[in-house]
Protein backbone atom coordinates (compact mmCIF):
# COMPACT_ATOMS: atom_id res chain seq x y z
CA UNK A 1 0.00 0.00 0.00
CA UNK A 2 1.55 3.28 -1.08
CA UNK A 3 0.73 6.72 0.31
CA UNK A 4 -1.99 7.32 -2.30
CA UNK A 5 -3.68 4.03 -1.44
CA UNK A 6 -3.38 4.85 2.26
CA UNK A 7 -5.02 8.22 1.66
CA UNK A 8 -7.91 6.54 -0.14
CA UNK A 9 -8.42 3.38 1.92
CA UNK A 10 -7.67 4.84 5.36
CA UNK A 11 -7.90 8.64 5.52
CA UNK A 12 -10.77 9.18 3.08
CA UNK A 13 -12.56 5.96 4.04
CA UNK A 14 -12.42 6.89 7.74
CA UNK A 15 -14.85 9.74 7.04
CA UNK A 16 -17.42 7.06 6.19
CA UNK A 17 -16.57 4.29 8.66
CA UNK A 18 -13.88 3.84 11.36
CA UNK A 19 -10.71 2.21 9.98
CA UNK A 20 -8.38 0.14 12.16
CA UNK A 21 -4.82 -0.09 10.82
CA UNK A 22 -2.59 -2.96 11.94
CA UNK A 23 1.06 -1.98 11.49
CA UNK A 24 3.00 -5.27 11.31
CA UNK A 25 5.98 -7.05 9.70
CA UNK A 26 6.52 -10.65 8.59
CA UNK A 27 9.45 -11.20 10.99
CA UNK A 28 7.49 -10.01 14.03
CA UNK A 29 6.37 -12.89 16.28
CA UNK A 30 3.75 -10.93 18.27
CA UNK A 31 2.34 -9.66 14.95
CA UNK A 32 1.64 -13.25 13.92
CA UNK A 33 -0.21 -13.74 17.21
CA UNK A 34 -2.26 -10.56 16.93
CA UNK A 35 -2.99 -10.73 13.20
CA UNK A 36 -5.45 -13.66 13.14
CA UNK A 37 -7.28 -12.35 16.22
CA UNK A 38 -7.91 -8.86 14.88
CA UNK A 39 -8.72 -10.25 11.42
CA UNK A 40 -11.36 -12.52 12.98
CA UNK A 41 -12.83 -9.59 14.90
CA UNK A 42 -12.96 -7.52 11.71
CA UNK A 43 -14.89 -10.32 10.03
CA UNK A 44 -17.31 -10.70 12.95
CA UNK A 45 -17.91 -6.95 13.27
CA UNK A 46 -18.12 -6.22 9.55
CA UNK A 47 -19.97 -2.97 8.91
CA UNK A 48 -18.95 -1.49 12.25
CA UNK A 49 -15.32 -0.85 11.26
CA UNK A 50 -12.80 -1.91 8.62
CA UNK A 51 -9.32 -3.38 8.96
CA UNK A 52 -6.27 -2.36 6.92
CA UNK A 53 -3.00 -4.29 7.28
CA UNK A 54 0.16 -2.29 6.68
CA UNK A 55 3.52 -4.04 6.33
CA UNK A 56 6.04 -1.64 7.89
CA UNK A 57 8.92 -3.27 6.00
CA UNK A 58 7.32 -2.36 2.68
CA UNK A 59 5.89 0.99 3.79
CA UNK A 60 8.65 2.51 5.90
CA UNK A 61 7.65 6.07 4.99
CA UNK A 62 4.12 5.56 6.34
CA UNK A 63 5.52 3.86 9.43
CA UNK A 64 7.74 6.89 10.07
CA UNK A 65 4.88 9.31 9.42
CA UNK A 66 2.80 7.64 12.14
CA UNK A 67 5.77 7.26 14.50
CA UNK A 68 5.73 3.49 14.69
CA UNK A 69 8.41 2.69 17.27
CA UNK A 70 7.49 -0.95 17.80
CA UNK A 71 5.14 -3.52 16.33
CA UNK A 72 2.48 -4.66 16.33
CA UNK A 73 0.93 -1.23 16.61
CA UNK A 74 -2.78 -0.74 15.99
CA UNK A 75 -4.31 2.68 15.31
CA UNK A 76 -7.94 3.69 14.93
CA UNK A 77 -8.61 6.32 12.27
CA UNK A 78 -11.88 8.26 12.31
CA UNK A 79 -12.72 11.43 10.40
CA UNK A 80 -9.17 11.41 9.03
CA UNK A 81 -7.50 11.45 12.43
CA UNK A 82 -5.92 8.88 14.77
CA UNK A 83 -8.40 8.59 17.64
CA UNK A 84 -6.87 5.73 19.64
CA UNK A 85 -4.12 3.12 19.49
CA UNK A 86 -2.47 0.23 21.30
CA UNK A 87 0.79 -1.66 20.98
CA UNK A 88 1.58 -5.32 21.49
CA UNK A 89 -0.32 -8.57 21.01
CA UNK A 90 -3.26 -7.99 23.33
CA UNK A 91 -5.62 -10.88 24.09
CA UNK A 92 -8.95 -10.98 22.26
CA UNK A 93 -10.99 -9.76 25.25
CA UNK A 94 -8.74 -6.70 25.68
CA UNK A 95 -9.03 -5.87 21.98
CA UNK A 96 -12.82 -6.19 22.18
CA UNK A 97 -12.86 -3.80 25.14
CA UNK A 98 -10.63 -1.36 23.24
CA UNK A 99 -12.94 -1.48 20.24
CA UNK A 100 -16.06 -1.00 22.39
CA UNK A 101 -14.48 2.02 24.05
CA UNK A 102 -13.21 3.76 20.94
CA UNK A 103 -15.30 2.72 17.91
CA UNK A 104 -17.95 5.43 17.46
CA UNK A 105 -21.52 4.25 17.87
CA UNK A 106 -24.64 5.88 16.40
CA UNK A 107 -24.75 8.43 19.24
CA UNK A 108 -21.10 9.33 18.72
CA UNK A 109 -21.60 9.83 14.99
CA UNK A 110 -24.62 12.05 15.64
CA UNK A 111 -22.69 14.06 18.24
CA UNK A 112 -19.75 14.53 15.87
CA UNK A 113 -22.10 15.83 13.18
CA UNK A 114 -23.69 18.26 15.65
CA UNK A 115 -20.29 19.55 16.78
CA UNK A 116 -19.10 19.98 13.19
CA UNK A 117 -22.22 22.02 12.44
CA UNK A 118 -21.71 24.21 15.51
CA UNK A 119 -18.02 24.77 14.70
CA UNK A 120 -18.95 25.82 11.17
CA UNK A 121 -21.84 28.04 12.29
CA UNK A 122 -22.02 28.64 16.07
CA UNK A 123 -25.52 30.10 16.07
CA UNK A 124 -27.98 29.67 18.97
CA UNK A 125 -30.07 27.38 16.77
CA UNK A 126 -27.20 24.94 16.29
CA UNK A 127 -26.28 25.05 19.97
CA UNK A 128 -29.94 24.35 20.74
CA UNK A 129 -29.67 21.08 18.83
CA UNK A 130 -26.83 20.07 21.15
CA UNK A 131 -28.95 21.01 24.17
CA UNK A 132 -31.73 18.77 22.86
CA UNK A 133 -29.26 15.95 22.23
CA UNK A 134 -27.99 16.11 25.83
CA UNK A 135 -31.60 16.06 27.06
CA UNK A 136 -32.23 12.91 24.99
CA UNK A 137 -29.06 11.21 26.27
CA UNK A 138 -28.49 12.45 29.85
CA UNK A 139 -26.08 9.58 30.57
CA UNK A 140 -23.80 10.44 27.62
CA UNK A 141 -20.86 12.09 29.39
CA UNK A 142 -19.06 13.30 26.29
CA UNK A 143 -22.14 15.17 25.05
CA UNK A 144 -22.60 16.89 28.42
CA UNK A 145 -18.92 17.86 28.41
CA UNK A 146 -19.12 19.31 24.89
CA UNK A 147 -22.22 21.32 25.81
CA UNK A 148 -20.46 22.60 28.92
CA UNK A 149 -17.62 23.92 26.73
CA UNK A 150 -20.10 25.98 24.74
CA UNK A 151 -21.89 27.35 27.82
CA UNK A 152 -18.98 28.07 30.14
CA UNK A 153 -18.91 31.80 29.33
CA UNK A 154 -22.63 32.42 28.95
CA UNK A 155 -24.07 30.22 31.68
CA UNK A 156 -21.38 29.00 34.11
CA UNK A 157 -23.91 27.90 36.74
CA UNK A 158 -25.47 25.47 34.26
CA UNK A 159 -22.00 24.22 33.34
CA UNK A 160 -21.38 23.13 36.93
CA UNK A 161 -24.66 21.18 36.82
CA UNK A 162 -23.74 19.54 33.51
CA UNK A 163 -20.34 18.47 34.84
CA UNK A 164 -21.56 17.30 38.25
CA UNK A 165 -21.93 13.62 37.19
CA UNK A 166 -18.31 13.46 35.95
CA UNK A 167 -16.36 11.94 38.83
CA UNK A 168 -12.80 10.74 39.44
CA UNK A 169 -12.09 7.78 37.20
CA UNK A 170 -14.10 9.08 34.28
CA UNK A 171 -11.92 9.68 31.22
CA UNK A 172 -13.32 13.23 30.98
CA UNK A 173 -12.55 14.05 34.63
CA UNK A 174 -9.35 16.11 34.16
CA UNK A 175 -10.84 18.22 31.38
CA UNK A 176 -14.06 18.60 33.36
CA UNK A 177 -12.06 19.89 36.33
CA UNK A 178 -10.50 22.56 34.12
CA UNK A 179 -13.96 23.61 32.97
CA UNK A 180 -15.26 23.64 36.55
CA UNK A 181 -12.49 26.04 37.59
CA UNK A 182 -13.26 28.32 34.65
CA UNK A 183 -17.01 28.13 35.35
CA UNK A 184 -16.51 29.07 39.02
CA UNK A 185 -14.32 31.98 37.95
CA UNK A 186 -16.95 33.16 35.49
CA UNK A 187 -19.63 32.89 38.21
CA UNK A 188 -17.95 35.31 40.65
CA UNK A 189 -19.44 38.81 40.92
CA UNK A 190 -16.55 41.25 40.56
CA UNK A 191 -18.70 44.40 40.54
CA UNK A 192 -17.83 45.45 44.13
CA UNK A 193 -15.27 48.00 42.94
CA UNK A 194 -12.23 47.29 45.09
CA UNK A 195 -8.96 47.50 43.17
CA UNK A 196 -8.05 43.79 43.16
CA UNK A 197 -11.62 42.74 42.63
CA UNK A 198 -11.95 45.27 39.80
CA UNK A 199 -8.89 43.78 38.07
CA UNK A 200 -10.37 40.30 38.41
CA UNK A 201 -13.58 41.61 36.91
CA UNK A 202 -11.65 42.93 33.93
CA UNK A 203 -9.96 39.55 33.60
CA UNK A 204 -13.34 37.85 33.64
CA UNK A 205 -14.65 40.15 30.94
CA UNK A 206 -11.51 39.52 28.85
CA UNK A 207 -12.09 35.78 29.10
CA UNK A 208 -15.64 36.29 27.84
CA UNK A 209 -14.24 38.15 24.84
CA UNK A 210 -11.65 35.44 24.17
CA UNK A 211 -8.75 37.79 24.99
CA UNK A 212 -6.90 35.28 27.14
CA UNK A 213 -3.57 37.13 27.10
CA UNK A 214 -5.25 40.29 28.42
CA UNK A 215 -7.07 38.20 31.05
CA UNK A 216 -3.75 36.78 32.27
CA UNK A 217 -2.24 40.25 32.45
CA UNK A 218 -5.18 41.48 34.56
Amino acid sequence: MNSLDFEKHVIERSHEIPVVVDFWAPWCGPCRVLGPVIEQLASEQQGRWELVKLNTEEEQELAQRYQIRGIPNVKLFYKGQVKAEFAGALPRKSIEQWLDEHIPDARKKQLDELLEAIEADPTPAHVATLVAFVADYPDYTEAAFELAKWKVYSNPEEVLELLEPIKIGDKWFDQAEDLRILARFMSVDFSIGEKVVEAMGKAQEAVKQGALEMAIQE
